[in-house]
């Protein structure tokens, strides 16, 4: 028969471990442009034992949470990064639909249209790709989005919010699962880029903390082991 120890390492050393991934991928994408920080999420529950013994409260992973605060702003310069202060993403046309997103590093496609590196096109305001001129001398986006060409008015650049729950759809895009809005009071800052809110030394320090954790989960369930088994060696040696 298994032991109360036991039943309450299994999913305990589980969720260490699966927390140990979500660490490292976060320290992984301490340099990945829009990336938020990942963490675990642990519920309980309660093991009652059946001779009536106080019960054990079992933490067990059920989750991913998403850290959205702001990363850093880093000055590139460059005419097709884009950085947007405060909240709102925006949002780019991929192969499996549309994506929001905090990475602001674009550049011209062959077609002329603003794109991420991997072709993704950039949304205006009414949802479609922005495409500059061939004979463009010199693009300017206001802080409102406003989106100028030689000095005259040619259109803007989206930011948009999601209306409900969104999930993760690579390192740095999601999917607004009900759908998403424009954010009218969005703030877009050219020439920067959004750097990841990863703490690389908070995070090595959190992965050295889920590591040991992990090996006392192991060293508790040896134990708990050992002595299963001179119980039932006894058990044999009495029958």
């Amino acid at each position: 028969m298994m032991g109360d120890n036991s039943i309450t390492s299994l999913p305990r050393q589980s969720g260490l471990l699966e927390t140990a991934q979500i660490i490292a991928n976060n320290i992984a994408n301490a340099s990945t442009p829009g990336f938020k920080a990942e963490g675990p999420i642990f519920a309980e529950y309660v093991s009652a034992s059946a001779n009536r013994q106080p019960s054990t409260s079992i933490g067990h992973l059920v989750g991913h949470s998403t850290d959205f605060s702001g990363g850093a702003f880093e000055k590139t310069g460059n005419t097709f990064d884009f950085g947007i202060e405060g909240d709102g993403f925006f949002k780019v046309t991929t192969p499996g639909g549309d994506r929001l997103t905090r990475a602001g590093v674009f550049q011209l496609d062959p077609n002329g249209m603003i794109a991420d590196a991997m072709g993704n096109t950039l949304q205006d305001e009414g949802g479609s790709a922005i495409q500059i001129p061939p004979d463009a001398v010199s693009i300017a986006v206001a802080r409102d989005g406003t989106l100028s060409v030689d000095g005259e008015i040619f259109g803007n650049v989206g930011v948009f919010e999601p209306i409900g729950e969104m999930e993760r759809a690579g390192a740095n895009q999601w999917v607004a699962l009900d759908g998403d809005r424009l954010k009218g009071d969005a703030t877009i800052l050219q020439g920067f880029v959004e750097q990841s809110n990863v703490s690389p030394v908070l995070e090595f320090a959190k992965l050295i903390s889920a590591q040991r954790l992990y090996e006392a989960g192991q060293t508790m369930a040896e134990q708990e082991h050992d002595r299963l088994s001179s119980l039932i060696n006894a058990i044999r040696q009495q029958g």
